[in-house]
């Protein structure tokens, strides 16, 4: 979809890779928070901040406990994320 490796649960878009940084999608609400952790920065994917989604630098994720921590941010966004509607 995007060039990368997309991962959905329930459906919806959840995280994925993008060249060599992850992808996650985290919600509007845990945006600001997360922009201000190292090695995470806008998702500029169209050109424009996509607010809700976020890109991590692959530095950032050495450690087990630092990708726990954005995998868990997604998941508990995907609840409350909406569906593309099926064609």
């Amino acid at each position: 979809m995007m060039g990368g490796l997309c991962f959905l649960v329930d459906g919806k878009m959840c995280a994925g890779i993008v060249g060599e940084e992850l992808m996650a999608r985290i919600g509007p609400d845990a945006y600001g928070d997360a922009l201000e952790k190292e090695g995470c920065k806008e998702m500029t994917f169209t050109g424009r901040p996509m607010k809700g989604f976020v890109f991590i630098e692959q530095e950032v994720l050495d450690d087990d406990d630092d990708l726990t921590y954005w995998i868990d941010l997604c998941l508990a966004f995907n609840p409350k994320a909406k569906a593309r509607k099926k064609k």
